[in-house]
């Protein structure tokens, strides 16, 4: 046990930045610090006190370390005392000098024990000393790494997602405080390899095209989309909006994929329907969160740094965030369900900072690199395509002869004469936009987003589903009743 005065002279020791390889901590002691001679090292260069380090130190612990029993547990006793086992018990953890010279960067253990003797005397109890018990910091204490903990964050995802269900669903301050603290400055966050959760979309980027699919189960309806492509197989006009994991009824949003093979099975196609599948290219730079990214946040930082307990905490829980907003969900539980993915989307959409365009997530419907992509309503427009005034559209299914029906798709455009040809219109007929039509493409940026490969339309008929499946027994007990008493 140090004495009274040997601690004092201790505290007052200088240590200085280059003694110290924590990078956060020599930056702190390069800016406070101020030049004297090093106690330890005695260079003149910027030097706190070793009280000051030792500060330093006791909170850090107190926030990422714990100090590791002294005794086996019960169960480890009892493999002590059977001599079959010759098991040894060792304490777990680094010895107390050793986890402080490591924790700081100490070239050597001279500072770390100074550091372990100003603490130990500072967390001293005379009458547990007296009894043997150990105390924070005693020269014979070890300790262990806290592992991350994101248990408050997912608390109070759980009561968003609640709250939203069964409370408070528009006007809700507190789901608009946890959106607010998950996701702005979001495009500052970095993976674990250096990537931004923030991707781009369109020309010269990796994500250049998306593809888009819809069922049809009939041939009047099926006609009319392929007449009309650009409408029919962008997003829906805002009456005819359902809801969706990703937007709420009545708001027009684009889903598409990274594959038509996914596009396809996102849909699930009855046997027996169309299925109407079409690139679109995506011809404006366009900002997307990346939720494939998040199990992948980086957490390095320092233990020194007072903000770096928080942000491990929140690396912990964005990294389950993408299964939380992706999990299958049963079709009789969408509508409540898809409440709190469709809360981040518009939150995503509107209020956040930076303001996106779209989200990037996993398919529920296919394994491996499927993706699904949607655009927000801002996000969403398709250019039209334009004709002739007075050009009219016919459509053809197939032709029946002899031998049967032949399934022929074919679009006819009649053009005028060249005479009255005149500038390039929609082909949208005259008077085609109902007023809600009308008032939703009002609302909507006259920047389009997504242009139609008429070529890469494709009809694909259903006629069968395949299923992957993993089957468990069912174990069938039989028991004897007992009589009550017995």
């Amino acid at each position: 046990m140090a004495l009274d005065h040997d601690v004092e002279e201790l505290k007052r020791k200088k240590i200085c930045c280059k003694c110290v390889d924590d990078d956060f901590l020599k930056q702190d002691i390069i800016k406070q610090g101020k030049k004297r001679k090093c106690s330890y090292c005695r260079r003149i260069a910027k030097c706190v006190s070793v009280e000051d380090l030792a500060d330093r130190v006791e909170k850090a612990f107190e926030q990422h370390y714990h100090r590791t029993s002294n005794e086996p547990t019960s169960y480890q006793y009892a493999m002590l005392k059977d001599k079959e086992f010759n098991y040894v018990w060792e304490r777990e953890g680094d010895n107390v000098v050793d986890a402080i010279a490591y924790a700081v960067g100490l070239p050597d253990d001279l500072a770390a024990s100074d550091i372990q003797t100003i603490l130990s005397e500072r967390h001293l109890d005379f009458d547990n000393a007296a009894m043997g018990i150990e105390e924070e910091f005693d020269s014979e204490s070890c300790y262990e790494r806290n592992e991350p903990n994101a248990g408050q964050w997912h608390g109070e995802w759980y009561y968003f997602q609640d709250s939203l269900k069964t409370q408070t669903r528009f006007f809700s301050q507190s789901a608009s405080a946890l959106l607010k603290s998950i996701f702005n400055g979001v495009d500052e966050i970095e993976t674990d390899n250096n990537c931004s959760l923030i991707v781009d979309a369109g020309p010269n980027t990796k994500l250049e095209e998306v593809f888009r699919a819809r069922g049809f189960q009939s041939d009047k309806v099926l006609g009319n989309a392929l007449m009309q492509p650009d409408k029919e197989l962008g997003p829906p006009p805002a009456n005819l909006a359902r809801a969706g994991r990703m937007n709420a009824q009545g708001i027009s949003v684009f889903y598409g994929a990274n594959t038509p093979e996914t596009a396809l099975s996102e849909i699930r196609p009855p046997v027996g329907s169309k299925v109407v599948i079409a690139r679109f290219e995506i011809t404006r730079k366009l900002r997307l969160l990346d939720l494939t990214a998040l199990d992948s946040v980086a957490s390095q930082g320092s233990i020194f740094d007072p903000t770096f307990i928080d942000r491990i905490q929140k690396a912990l829980f964005l990294r389950t965030l993408g299964n939380l907003m992706t999990i299958p969900v049963m079709p009789d539980n969408e509508t409540l369900d898809y409440l709190p993915t469709q809360a981040v989307a518009d939150f995503l959409s509107s209020e956040n900072i930076p303001k996106l365009d779209g989200i990037i997530f996993p398919s529920a419907q296919t394994a491996g690199n499927a993706l699904n992509v949607v655009l927000f309503h801002k996000a969403s427009i398709v250019e039209k395509i334009e004709t002739f005034g007075g050009t009219d559209l016919d459509v053809h299914l197939g032709y029946g002869d002899s031998d049967g029906w032949t399934i022929d798709y074919t679009v006819y455009e009649k053009d005028p004469p060249k005479a009255k040809q005149t500038k390039r219109k929609s082909l949208l007929p005259t008077g085609f936009y109902s007023l809600v039509d009308t008032i939703d493409n009002f609302n909507k940026p006259q920047v389009p987003s997504l242009k139609i490969d008429i070529e890469s339309i494709r009809v694909h008929h259903v006629s069968s589903v395949k299923f992957t499946t993993q089957d468990y027994p069912v174990t069938r007990v039989k028991l004897e009743k007992r009589e009550p008493g017995f």
